[in-house]
């Protein structure tokens, strides 16, 4: 089955992605960068959901950076959650190669079918 790694640092938003996920992959969580990292480079997972503002040493974005610079996990899909719903947000995350911004509250159904669309 295929691992999704889901990054909040609300452990409610974690838990309904989990929830929602958990029946079609393999869920994983963290609550920080950090632990993204960890758990990314252990899971080798199809997908990382991530918040993009956490506390601790990495926020999403510099763990956005080092996913696509690393050649191992450039390819893993990875989808941005955000409260930040400016449209230069949304700019800055795609440049630096998230392949979707999705800004809170979203539907954890939204999530679901941009997996289901981007995982075939």
């Amino acid at each position: 089955m295929n691992y999704i790694v889901i990054v909040d640092d609300h452990a409610d938003i974690r838990r309904l992605l989990s929830i929602t996920l958990g029946k079609q992959y393999e869920v994983v969580e963290a609550e920080n960068g950090a632990a993204a990292m960890v758990a990314i480079h252990k899971h080798h997972p199809v997908a990382v959901l991530l918040d993009v503002m956490m506390p601790g040493e990495l926020d999403g974005l510099q763990v956005l950076d080092a996913i696509r610079a690393d050649n191992t996990t450039a390819h893993i899909l990875v989808a941005m959650l955000t409260a930040r719903g400016q449209q230069a947000d949304g700019d800055e995350a795609r440049r630096r190669g998230a392949d979707a911004y999705f800004i809170k509250p979203f539907s954890p159904l939204q999530v679901v079918s941009w997996l289901r669309d981007h995982l075939k």
